[in-house]
């Protein structure tokens, strides 16, 4: 008798397509509206764009503008340096990376109160400097200049739209103050279908945003790449 094992998928591409099957069955649509850092589980960290609390972390290369509203002939337009630093009269350099322009504003008050009587300053960013990077299943992966306000989805159109065999998900990795990586999975399905437009977030320089495969095409792949077994007959 003839072994007929040839028409079936080889034993462990089946047992995966299996697990696949039972994993789609039993789960809710992926949509993830509070992501959390990495080792930081229950605390949310604010995403910029719609309905964001969070604040934008002057990089070097910014260009700012400081003004002094009573001592005019203080202000001045900078540059932040690489390291992070810029440089003002009267006062010695002061780290503005990292920090948000609110926060600058309370550094250069402190500092500057040693010199001037109340001083009042405002801090423009007039501005910012960063790009973005776009890969996995994406038409055209690389890197993007941010420039003004772009959403997770402009930025996959700007790459070229998803492929077929991209998955109805993203993840954006995002460096946080403190170097720790804020991982966002987020559904674009809810933002193509109009259910939720938090899941289009705002994107800051420097922003990963990676469109991983489906799983679908994960085993489509991993079966096209699975030598087909030796099929012995008497």
């Amino acid at each position: 008798m003839k072994n007929r094992s040839h028409n079936l998928l080889p034993g462990g591409a089946f047992l995966l397509f299996s697990i696949f099957l039972l994993m789609t069955s039993c789960s809710s649509d992926p949509i993830v509206t509070n992501p959390t850092p990495i080792g930081a589980p229950g605390t949310q960290e604010g995403i910029a764009g719609h309905g964001s609390t969070s604040e934008y972390f002057i990089q070097g290369g910014d260009i700012l503008d400081i003004k002094f509203f009573y001592n005019p002939e203080l202000s001045e337009k900078v540059k932040v340096r690489p390291d992070g630093r810029i440089a003002l009269q009267l006062i010695d350099e002061v780290m503005a990376g990292g920090l948000t322009p609110n926060e600058l504003k309370g550094t250069l008050t402190k500092e500057y109160s040693k010199e001037v009587r109340d001083p009042a300053i405002t801090i423009i960013l007039r501005e910012f400097t960063g790009n973005i990077f776009v890969d996995g299943e994406v038409n055209k992966p690389g890197q993007y200049s941010l420039e003004g306000n772009l959403t997770l989805l402009q930025a996959i159109a700007r790459a070229g739209g998803m492929k077929e065999e991209a998955w109805n998900e993203a993840i954006v990795i995002r460096r946080l103050k403190d170097q720790t990586p804020l991982i966002m999975e987020l559904a674009l399905e809810a933002v193509i279908k109009g259910d939720d437009f938090t899941q289009d977030v705002g994107l800051l320089p420097y922003d990963i945003v990676y469109v991983p495969r489906s799983p679908i095409s994960n085993v489509n792949l991993w079966i096209a790449l699975t030598p087909t077994p030796k099929i012995f007959t008497r």
